[in-house]
């Protein structure tokens, strides 16, 4: 009971003071110590929480939602098509892929390369990243590739941004349990045990919110993603040891 408190503590922490990275915090911690499927059941509850909470901090969701709506159609089918292999996998393999994802995720960050979309492109551009994240999504419990850069290269402004991944990830956290749910690996009895990590997780956003006010974002940043590549490291090699 005291690791997922720690783990949702420090997963709070963490999107407190960066606006996101709850998820990707738990499944990298809670994954090395237990299946992953197991560990995305209990993210369902403090993630859409936290997330719904993220969205709804703003005047924009509406617009977002409009605009944003052929992705988060393809978040919810890729991710329900691909919890099949959250639930059927050995726990190695998805456990592989979740380390591969975060890894990805950290290098992509760390390089920051700047790019940016053509508004005419998001017609056709945003269902493709929406299937693609959402297969992750689904395989891995991780919310964050490539739907984080591609938001990121809306161009939007900043509070438009911090509620454009609250919308994505809220969609992937829902299309994640009704995924679980339809292949048997979630049940409405887990539901308790996943919403008393709600209390934690919010404590640690307070203190992330405190922490961002008073050192460096950019240090704090690199630190952050130095230690989602470290654990996506362990989780990748595992299946070779």
């Amino acid at each position: 009971m005291w690791i997922i408190v720690s783990t949702f503590l420090i997963a709070g922490l963490v999107k407190g003071a960066t606006g996101m990275g709850l998820p990707t915090i738990a499944m990298g911690l809670l994954g090395a110590l237990m299946p992953p499927v197991a560990a995305a059941t209990m993210l369902v509850v403090p993630s859409f929480v936290t997330n719904a909470w993220q969205l709804a901090s703003g005047p924009a969701a509406v617009g977002l939602v409009r605009r944003l709506w052929p992705m988060m159609l393809g978040i919810v089918m890729g991710t329900v098509a691909g919890s099949a292999l959250l639930v059927r996998m050995d726990p190695l393999w998805t456990g592989l892929a979740l380390g591969v994802a975060l890894m990805g995720h950290a290098g992509y960050a760390l390089a920051s390369p700047s790019a940016s979309v053509p508004r005419r492109s998001e017609p056709w551009l945003s269902p493709v990243v929406g299937l693609v994240t959402g297969a992750i999504s689904g395989a891995t419990g991780v919310f964050v590739m490539p739907a984080v850069p591609y938001l990121q290269s809306l161009r939007l402004d900043k509070d438009e941004l911090v509620q454009a991944l609250g919308l994505s990830f809220t969609v992937s956290t829902v299309a994640l349990a009704t995924g679980l749910w339809g292949h048997g690996a979630f049940r409405p009895g887990q539901l308790g045990l996943s919403a008393l990590a709600v209390v934690p997780a919010l404590a640690g956003m307070w203190v992330g919110q405190r922490i961002r006010a008073r050192i460096s974002q950019v240090v704090f940043r690199r630190c952050f993603l130095l230690l989602l590549f470290v654990l996506g490291s362990e989780l990748a090699l595992r299946p070779l040891f």
